[in-house]
């Protein structure tokens, strides 16, 4: 090197500005990604149960207006094919491909039991036919509990 000659550089306070400007931004920036993805789960979750109501509602029709018996037989007698008794048989179904999976719970079982104040059970789905709802998200967060 030549004497006399400046070299340019940055200085470390221009570095840790330019840092806590990309961490103010990130801060911004990440809690949008996080509201985002729970959103999508929330409208997945409506359509899985929308798709689950709208094939009970068939298999009410062709099975002598009665729903599935429990949440034991539930996904065979929505899978498969069954005759009007709701059993194995050639005539109806099947009216779902598989259970769809639960969003927030990464799972596809049902049980016939609500989950409990503690969160213990965290089944996919909850099946009464007694039920009016038929089929809800079986979840502890708040904004399910109208399913």
């Amino acid at each position: 090197m030549e004497c006399g000659k400046k070299q340019s550089a940055f200085t470390l306070i221009e570095l840790l500005i330019v840092v806590v400007i990309l961490g103010i931004i990130a801060a911004i920036v990440v809690p949008q990604f996080s509201i985002a993805t729970d959103d999508a789960r929330l409208s997945t979750l409506r359509t899985n149960l929308s798709t689950v109501r709208a094939q009970l509602q068939l298999y009410k029709l062709e099975h002598q207006d009665k729903f599935p018996t429990d949440n034991t037989t539930f996904a065979a007698q929505l899978t498969a094919k069954t005759d009007v008794a709701g059993v194995a048989g050639t005539d109806y179904g099947p009216y779902l491909m598989m259970i769809p999976e639960n969003p927030f719970t990464g799972t596809r079982d049902i049980t016939a039991t609500k989950v409990d104040a503690g969160g213990a059970n965290k089944s996919a789905w909850y099946y009464l036919a007694t039920d009016t709802r038929l089929i809800r998200a079986n979840d502890t967060e708040a904004h399910h509990n109208d399913w």
